[in-house]
């Protein structure tokens, strides 16, 4: 099967978009070692920028200037000049002298370290071939330890590992701060690999060719130079390869436009081109999907961040598939599936967003239109995602924000559906293991308080087995998981978790941290959170996670209900959400604090502008929030598609007014902030934290501001300085919400 969230070949918009995506700053190491230590969403592959190669100011190629005569900080987007990186030290010693000196520090740094440092996480795996491999962080192996070991060794307490690469004995050997992206392993032979890594951490990656059978890199084998590329085995002798292949090659988002097919043993120069894209689409890239025994090589462009043209080829041509711009395309077997992010009308019939269809791929091809529907939304139901093993099709479902898996098999012409097991609150994952081989499925079970818990299932047979169980990371004894509605401004329902002590004093003295994203259809789903547990929770404080508008928790029509024009919509659910912890008495301004990170970042600084009398103290990391010039800095052209263009006076008409750079103001009181990013993050600018900082403390406003010299996106790299911004964090919460 081919899925989108799984795949290489769609990085154009999926790395744009998976990375883009908030989470706390743990997750973007843990999820790379274990199984669900955080919950929040994923940051995906998370690269970056070496020393050698700083990152080029993104408003240097420009090709608007927006207002910057206006803008006193704009020094502050040169991300490497010396003047910003003199002011990012001196602001740098200011929060860490502040934070540090607090008595809750080190401890919240030394049990967060612990966490992250366990051996006792859940490795996940990726079967290829008869091996199971997986990536491994730990106090030892800082950098990291890519291995691989067999289903009968890890079915046990500890498994036999076997090392491919020693990450940390590579960089000391090349004196290379490399950091691990991925590793795409060669389909059907298993015995070759084109690794993917960063130095520090940000997108752009070097591409390897390594030998599994010798453990060492090919000697005049594949290789890439430094790019944000994208890259896909063709065969053992070529491949579809978009990278930085000179002036014009990349879009303005930052990602490459043209396709090319590489022969080994052929300089890059000589590669044939196949596809070439606009420079003003977000990006290209080309894939093959090997899917039971059916062989599909695809070309994906994408026009905007929601629009793609797939590309099918046919003999010696590449065919576009006629389907609406924003469906997605996925296979199973002899089918094609789409996943519709609109309403569509074919053939008499209407299909709602959020609507998986399918239907013979070849009778597609042929211009039918006889879809089966796979799955329907309702007003509080939507699809998750999608897995297959041999025989069945894996859908997971979202039902108000909880996980219901089922197995889907076609028996006499028809699908028939099978329900697997479920928490009432909680999170699923569900992957078959190999389609090629067996019916073998992992199953992942979670919520908030519950360790996250690894199955062996096999689809068609009753019963699971336990392979891997977290330990308890936090004391959870006296602490419950509950459910509840606000009603936004517009009467809309929106959903959130809260986790508190059993018998909660409704008195308004809670110490509250509320957390969001609400961008770009991605769902915040219940799964455990061993930081948040440990550094939160276990000292007394509430947690709540809010399910707001222009996330994907109830679908694309919950996610467009607050794109573009209607943005305000999702800041207006978070604000209901405040306001219902103060009715209900859970909390009280002076006691709540928000999170948010990315996209979330600029929900918090929106609430800061828009509504300070609510909250305590806000933590604000690798933030957009110069919206006026957002889309002139790196990857940020790929996001008028989430937020509009601002260079257009229409567009900018409704983004400026919540642009929270654009709306700071000297005479209004704002509660404290913390805002953190990285130096090394090449998607969103450093220049947004800096800048807003900047003018929060030139205005006289509480503000500290802290910045890692790498880290890409993620804002860390390894577990110690994971550990230490998340410390920053919580110890300033802490400070001044209790």
């Amino acid at each position: 099967m081919f899925n989108r969230s799984k795949k290489l070949s769609i990085k154009a918009a999926t790395l744009a978009l998976t990375i883009f995506l908030s989470a706390s700053i743990c997750a973007a190491l843990a999820a790379r070692n274990t199984t669900s230590l955080a919950f929040g969403e994923g940051l995906g592959n998370s690269k970056q920028i070496a020393e050698k190669q700083p990152v080029k100011n993104a408003a240097s190629s420009a090709t608007a200037v927006n207002d910057s005569d206006k803008d006193a900080y704009l020094w502050l987007e040169e991300v490497e000049g010396k003047k910003a990186l003199d002011w990012v030290r001196a602001e740098n010693a200011i929060s860490t002298k502040t934070l540090e000196a607090s008595k809750d520090f080190s401890p919240i740094k030394d049990g967060l370290r612990a966490i992250l440092d366990s051996k006792e996480r859940i490795p996940r795996v990726t079967k290829k071939g008869r091996f199971y491999y997986n990536f491994w962080r730990d106090d030892k192996n800082v950098r990291g330890l890519w291995r691989r070991t067999t289903l009968e060794e890890y079915k046990k307490e500890k498994p036999n590992w076997e090392t491919i690469l020693d990450l940390d004995a590579l960089a000391a050997s090349e004196k290379e701060n490399w950091v691990w992206h991925q590793a795409q392993v060669l389909y059907k032979d298993y015995d070759r690999a084109l690794i993917e890594l960063s130095r520090g951490g940000a997108d752009a990656v070097v591409v390897r060719e390594f030998d599994l059978t010798k453990k060492e890199f090919v000697k005049d084998g594949f290789s890439l130079p430094e790019a944000k590329s994208e890259v896909y085995w063709r065969d053992r002798d070529s491949l579809l390869v978009g990278t930085d292949f000179g002036a014009g090659s990349m879009t303005d988002s930052g990602y490459p436009r043209i396709v090319k097919e590489w022969k080994r043993g052929t300089p890059l120069s000589e590669a044939k081109t196949l596809f070439e894209g606009k420079k003003s689409d977000v990006g290209a890239g080309g894939y093959v999907v090997h899917d039971h025994g059916q062989t599909y090589e695809l070309i994906s462009n994408h026009p905007t961040f929601f629009s793609e043209d797939v590309y099918l080829r046919r003999g010696d041509k590449f065919v576009q598939l006629e389907k609406p711009a924003d469906a997605v395309v996925q296979t199973y077997d002899k089918n094609i599936l789409l996943r519709l992010r609109s309403d569509w009308t074919v053939n008499g019939k209407k299909y709602k967003s959020g609507t998986l269809l399918a239907e013979n791929f070849d009778s597609f091809l042929k211009g039918e239109r006889n879809f089966d529907v796979l799955f329907e939304p309702t007003e509080r139901k939507s699809l998750d995602s999608l897995s297959d093993t041999k025989n069945y099709l894996i859908l997971t479902e979202l039902d108000n924000v909880n996980s219901r898996p089922y197995l889907l098999s076609r028996k006499d012409g028809k699908w028939q559906r099978t329900k697997l097991d479920s928490p009432a609150i909680g999170s699923v994952s569900v992957e078959g293991i190999d389609s090629d081989e067996s019916d073998d499925y992992f199953i992942t079970i979670t919520n908030f308080l519950t360790p996250s818990s690894l199955y062996l299932g096999t689809a068609g047979k009753s019963g699971t087995e336990l392979l891997k169980r977290l330990p308890a990371f936090f004391n959870a004894d006296n602490l419950e998981i509950k459910q509840y509605d606000a009603k936004s401004k517009d009467g809309t329902r929106v959903p959130y978790f809260m986790v508190s002590k059993k018998g909660l004093a409704l008195n308004g003295k809670n110490p509250t941290l509320l957390y969001s994203y609400g961008g770009f259809e991605h769902s915040l789903l219940p799964a455990y959170n061993a930081v948040v547990g440990k550094a939160w929770l276990e000292r007394g404080g509430v947690y709540v996670l809010a399910n707001i508008r222009g996330g994907g928790e109830f679908g694309p029509s919950w996610h467009n209900a607050a794109r573009k024009e209607n943005r305000q919509r999702a800041y207006d659910d978070f604000i209901a959400v405040a306001e219902d912890l103060a009715t209900r008495k859970v909390t009280a301004p002076a006691h709540l604090g928000i999170d948010g990170r990315s996209n979330g970042g600029l929900l918090m600084g929106v609430m800061l502008t828009q509504r300070p009398d609510l909250f305590g103290a806000v933590h604000c990391g690798s933030p957009l929030l110069d919206m006026r010039r957002f889309n002139h800095l790196l990857a940020g052209a790929s996001w008028m598609d989430e937020y509009g263009d601002p260079d257009k006076p229409d567009q900018w008409a409704y983004i400026s007014k919540y642009s929270p750079y654009q709306n700071v103001r000297k005479d209004k009181k704002y509660p404290p902030i913390l805002i953190t990013t990285s130096t090394r993050d090449d998607r969103v600018h450093p220049g947004h934290a800096r800048k807003f900082a900047a003018l929060l403390k030139e205005q006289g406003h509480e503000v500290l501001y802290y910045e890692n010299i790498e880290g890409g996106h993620g804002a860390a790299s390894n577990n110690e300085q994971v550990s230490f911004m998340q410390s920053l964090a919580y110890t300033f919460l802490w400070s001044k919400l209790r």
